[in-house]
C-alpha cells in the first residue's frame, strides 16, 4: 500500500516538491555557512520525494546545545514559513476522507521543517 500511496504522492507533486528542495540545498551549500543548512534540506528532499513509509525520528537528548542553536537560526532563514506552508496543504488535503494520508504526511514534513537539526529520517 505504501508503494501505491508514494506513487500517487509522486506524481501529484512530490517530485517538484523534492526538486525544489534539492535546488535550495545546492544553492545553500554554495557557502561554507550554509552547508549545515543545505544538508537539512536534502533530508526534506528525501522525506518529500518518498514519504510513506519513512519516520522522523528524535536523535535523542544528546545531540547537543548547536542542534538547538541550529534549529532557531532555522526557523529565521526559512523554517517557519516552509512549516506553515505543509500545514496548509495537511489541512487542505485533511478535510476529505481520502486526503487525510496525504495530510498526514504534510504534517510529517511539518515537523522535519521545524525541527530538521537532531532528528534522523529512517
Amino acid at each position: 500500500m505504501n508503494i501505491f500511496l508514494n506513487i500517487i504522492w509522486f506524481v501529484f507533486g512530490g517530485l517538484m516538491v523534492a526538486v525544489e528542495y534539492a535546488i535550495s540545498s545546492v544553492a545553500m551549500m554554495l557557502t561554507i555557512i550554509g552547508i549545515p543548512f543545505g544538508l537539512q534540506t536534502l533530508k526534506l528532499a528525501k522525506v518529500a520525494l518518498w514519504p510513506f513509509g519513512t519516520e522522523v525520528v528524535d536523535d535523542g537528548w544528546p545531540s547537543g546545545c548547536l542542534a538547538g542553536v541550529m534549529n532557531v537560526v532555522w526557523w529565521f532563514v526559512g523554517g517557519v514559513p516552509i512549516a506553515l506552508t505543509h500545514m496548509l496543504w495537511g489541512l487542505i488535503f485533511c478535510v476529505t476522507v481520502v486526503g487525510i494520508p496525504f495530510g498526514m504526511q504534510h504534517f510529517k514534513l511539518m515537523k522535519l521543517a521545524l525541527f530538521p537539526f537532531g532528528t534522523k529520517v529512517s
